[in-house]
């Protein structure tokens, strides 16, 4: 068994983390002997077998006391997990390791006194050396572990902005397959050629909005999320081009309150939506396609529509909720929900409160 390996299956069992296990094995060849001749005084230095005893004896209690610590650590990470909150991390870090260092010390240090192994002659200077030491000691571990916490976080911050630029990426090029190509363009022609003939106002209102949502569509990527109001003035522009093609055969109603507008989503989320609705259902005007988009508590978002079903089959990539599912799982830890019934499809979108500060 490898050296490496072994030393994995230790810190497994003695339930470390990973950094935990490599700082506890720096600490040996150090803090050991150190803290060991404090705690022993001259005696530790007196003949092998003492000192081999003594680093004994004095390892046993390190690792006693090294493992709550390293639990408090993955604990106060969980609790205040941004990279932004370092000063408070640390801060409670610090406090905690004071309060297990202060326990398990003062327990050591009346063990020492009491029972004086290895003929110990520990002082009242003495204690107090072990205490400054054991402060400096929290305040190195303390430096050490936020460094690591914060460099992991960077490297993650930087690979979902690879992921989100990718995932973006994607959904952008499927929002332009699904718009620019030629049957699109060949029915929306259509459509404007109709009204430049018949109602010349409606066709430039139809250029205006078709305007609107090629803008929006190719200066999206730009950002990781865009709040609910900027999506929603775009659905409306989208919803109009789609509604001077079908009419009265789709609907579309929007019942979102103020305090949603302001929360955040990715962008395209209600376009892909949308556009799948459209795109597996039948649309008639004597039995209108509905889609529903309405904020409800606990900051969701509802996006539901009838369930129409085409007489010829049209198969399903599941691009469009793949794509959203991907940018949730790294924007957030709440994901959507999506119920397929016989009569509704409906999906339920978290609405984020909070915007990455590098937007």
């Amino acid at each position: 068994m490898r050296p490496a390996s072994g030393f994995k299956r230790i810190g497994k069992f003695i339930w470390l983390s990973l950094f935990g296990r490599w700082i506890f094995l720096l600490l040996i060849p150090w803090f050991v002997p150190t803290i060991s001749y404090l705690l022993i005084g001259e005696p530790y230095l007196e003949s092998f077998s003492n000192f081999i005893w003594g680093t004994l004896m004095v390892l046993l209690m390190t690792t006693l006391a090294f493992i709550p610590h390293d639990w408090a650590v993955q604990y106060i990470a969980d609790l205040y997990p941004s990279i932004h909150l370092s000063a408070k991390r640390a801060g409670f870090t610090v406090l905690a390791f004071c309060l297990l260092t202060g326990v398990y010390i003062s327990v050591y240090v009346m063990f020492i006194i009491r029972f004086r192994p290895l003929n110990a002659e520990l002082s009242t200077d003495g204690v107090i050396k072990v205490y400054l030491f054991e402060f400096f000691a929290i305040l190195l571990l303390t430096c050490l572990y936020e460094v690591n916490y914060s460099l992991k976080k960077w490297k993650e911050i930087k690979m979902n902005k690879e992921a989100i630029k990718k995932a973006g990426l994607q959904g952008q090029l499927q929002s332009l397959k699904s718009q620019v190509n030629p049957h699109f363009l060949f029915n929306s022609l259509n459509t404007l050629s109709a009204l430049i003939t018949d109602e010349p106002q409606r066709a430039e209102r139809f250029v205006d909005e078709m305007a609107k949502v090629y803008r929006y569509l190719l200066q999206t990527n730009e950002h990781e999320l865009t709040d609910l109001a900027t999506e929603i003035n775009f659905i409306r522009s989208y919803y109009h081009l789609l509604r001077t093609r079908y009419d009265t055969g789709l609907v579309l109603h929007i019942n979102v309150d103020d305090v949603a507008l302001e929360s955040f989503i990715p962008p395209l989320t209600l376009q892909l939506l949308v556009e799948n609705a459209v795109k597996h259902n039948t649309i008639l005007e004597k039995n209108p396609l509905t889609i529903e988009i309405t904020s409800l508590e606990s900051n969701l978002l509802e996006v539901k529509n009838n369930v129409i079903v085409k007489s010829t089959h049209v198969r399903s990539t599941q691009l469009g909720l793949a794509n959203i599912n991907a940018k949730y799982q790294i924007l957030s830890a709440r994901q959507p929900v999506i119920s397929a019934g016989p009569d509704y499809f409906v999906v339920l979108l978290p609405l984020l409160t909070e915007k990455p500060v590098n937007q």
